[in-house]
């Protein structure tokens, strides 16, 4: 939250994904089961998610990180993704079938 972005670690390399959601939502249910066919279509790329409603943060309230994200990114959805290349960023969308989370990363 103190960046505005997700950590350079996180998303450098060829393609990385960081999706924002809760745990209940059906969509995100239907997007973590096809992650693995993700995984094997993009070379190199690094997936990771954020359940916000059950994560364990002791320093962060989840009222807070929902508000950043839903204020920050203009995008009060879930599940939240963001995508990028090459450490940049380079798309969002909410839920989105297999096909085209790989077309995002560039897969």
């Amino acid at each position: 939250m103190e960046q505005g972005e997700g950590d350079a670690d996180l998303t450098a390399g060829p393609a990385a994904a960081i999706i924002l959601t809760q745990s209940w939502c059906p969509q995100w249910k239907a997007m973590k089961a096809y992650l693995a066919e993700v995984e094997a279509a993009v070379s190199g790329v690094k997936i990771y998610y954020a359940e916000y409603d059950i994560e364990d943060w002791k320093d962060l309230e989840r009222e807070a990180f929902m508000t950043f994200k839903e204020d920050h990114f203009n995008n009060r959805e879930i599940p939240y993704v963001r995508y990028y290349r090459n450490g940049v960023f380079a798309a969002e969308s909410n839920y989105v079938a297999a096909e085209g989370f790989i077309a995002r990363l560039g897969g």
